[in-house]
This record gives structure tokens, C-alpha cells and sequence, in this order.
């Protein structure tokens, strides 16, 4: 952890105030465009059924992605962790969480998706709420277990930010890795890529092909992948041998995928869009209304 008025160990001052602004506008960014998608929501009856919800359970998730980035660039920006080691732990708990509910709650789309779309049925209230409590107690639960002592958290290489740590190593680190990876990861990433794939194959038979049918799975490998990268790294070599500003890359990059969620499930969508701009237009949405 990076002490008050120093910095840390393989940054410059220029370098810390990069990284500090950098998070601070992919916060920003990643509230304000979730925190419409879910006003939005609030806003427009015709979104509350149960496909959107498991929209809204991602924005919800990338909504508290981004709370974590801010909590991390205002450290960054101050150049020290002011919220102690318990502080460190929620943060790092905080952020695993949202985390993981974003990764599996966009594998609940896909497959929300290619069942509207493909089975031409419309998904079941029950069905959506118990994906939405699932996604969130089995991320609840795999974030705990470091916490547990299975896995644990520990500042980033700037020092103030925190994740799982990958330093050690050890054989507790491998072990609560491959796991979590494969149900938390991997899974999900197969789910997304099965789901579009057979909702691409059957709809452009038709030519009613409405989603982005790509973008959601590459969100999910090349926002996430990099993290999964450095953390496998970690099994076989000492981290210490990469840059810590290498280091820090995995972090800025997942920090971008609230933004592209929120651009891809409500900017792209006519329904979410027209919610968001009543947001933005309260006046004018009760003269719609009216009429």
C-alpha cells in the first residue's frame, strides 16, 4: 500500500495521476450511463417485463463496477488508501461481486435472448426473478470465500486498489482460481457464445436479426480476459517479474465494460432509448401522456 505523500513502488507522479484520472472518467462515465439505463427502467412501463429485468440486474452490477472504480481513482487521485485494511477487503469483496454478477448476469441475457428470440416464447417471470437471485447469491458466494481464507484480497501494485490477490502464488491461489474460473468465467462466456451463435444461425435465415449478435461475448473476453490472463501468469511465473504497470492494465481495461454494456444493451436498444431520453425530457414525457 502506497503511504501519504509518497509514491508507489515502480510509478511517477505523472503515471499515478494517469491512472487516477483514467478510472475516475470510466467511473463517472459507467454511473452515468447505467444509472439512466435504471431510471429508465423505473421510468417506462414497457420495459418491466421479464427479458429487461435481466438487463436491469447487469446494469445494476456494472452500476457497482464503476462505484468500485470511483472508490479506487479517488485513492489514486490522493495517492494512498485512506480505508485501512477492513476497507481494503470490503473494496476488494465489493468489487468481485458486481464482478461476477455482470459476467454471469450477461450469460443470463444471452440466453434470455435466444429464448424470446428463438423458442418465440415469452420468458417467465419465475424464471427471470430465480436467474436474477441466482446471479447474485453464487457471485455473493464465490466473493466470500477469500474472505473465508479460500483465496484472499490484497492492494493492487499502485496500492490504492484492491482484488484478489495473485502475488502468492501458492497452491490456495491455484486451487480457488481454476475453480472460480471455470463456473464464473468460462461458463458464462460458452453460455453467451452458444446463446448468439444459435440465435444468429436461426434469425438470419429470416432476416430479423435485431441484437448485436458479437459484441456482448467479445465485451466479456477482452474486458475480463486480460485479468484472467494475469491471474494464470500468476500460476506459473512470479509476478513480481511484471511490471507493475503492466499490472495495473488488466484493471483499467475491465473498468471500460460498463460503458460498452451500457451502450450495447440500452443506447441499442429503441425501448431503453426512448426511457433514457424521458429521463432526460421529464417535461416533455408528461406531455406525451397527456396526449
Amino acid at each position: 500500500m502506497a503511504e501519504s505523500g509518497s509514491l508507489p513502488t515502480g510509478f511517477g507522479e505523472l503515471e499515478v495521476l494517469a491512472v487516477g484520472t483514467v478510472l475516475l472518467v470510466e467511473a463517472l462515465t459507467g454511473l452515468c450511463l447505467n444509472s439512466l439505463t435504471i431510471l429508465s427502467f423505473c421510468k417506462m412501463p414497457e420495459l418491466r417485463t421479464p427479458t429487461h429485468l435481466l438487463v436491469l440486474s447487469l446494469a445494476l452490477a456494472d452500476s457497482g463496477i464503476s462505484l468500485n472504480a470511483l472508490v479506487a481513482a479517488t485513492a489514486s487521485l490522493r495517492r494512498s488508501w485512506p480505508y485501512g485494511s477492513d476497507g481494503c477487503q470490503a473494496h476488494g469483496f465489493q468489487g468481485f461481486v458486481t464482478a461476477l454478477a455482470s459476467i454471469c448476469s450477461t450469460a443470463a441475457v444471452a440466453w434470455g435472448r435466444y429464448h424470446h428470440y428463438c423458442m418465440r416464447s415469452q420468458l417467465a417471470w419465475n424464471t427471470a426473478i430465480s436467474l436474477v437471485i441466482f446471479v447474485w447469491l453464487s457471485s455473493a458466494f464465490w466473493a466470500a470465500l477469500p474472505l473465508l481464507g479460500w483465496g484472499r484480497y490484497d492492494y493492487e501494485p499502485l496500492g490504492t486498489c484492491c482484488t484478489l490477490d495473485y502475488s502468492q502464488g501458492d497452491r490456495n491461489f491455484i486451487s480457488f482460481l481454476f475453480t472460480m474460473a471455470l463456473f464464473n468465467f468460462f461458463l458464462p462466456l460458452f453460455i453467451t457464445v452458444i446463446s448468439y451463435q444459435l440465435m444468429e444461425q436461426k434469425l438470419r435465415k429470416t432476416g430479423h436479426l435485431q441484437v448485436n449478435t458479437t459484441l456482448p461475448a467479445r465485451t466479456l473476453l477482452f474486458g475480463w480476459g486480460p485479468y484472467a490472463l494475469l491471474y494464470l501468469s500468476a500460476t506459473i511465473v512470479d509476478v513480481s517479474s511484471i511490471s507493475p504497470k503492466l499490472q495495473m492494465v488488466p484493471a483499467l481495461i475491465a473498468k471500460t465494460v460498463p460503458t460498452i454494456n451500457a451502450i450495447n444493451y440500452a443506447l441499442g436498444s429503441e425501448m431503453v432509448h426512448k426511457g433514457i431520453w424521458q429521463c432526460l425530457s421529464p417535461q416533455r414525457s408528461e406531455q406525451d401522456r397527456a396526449r
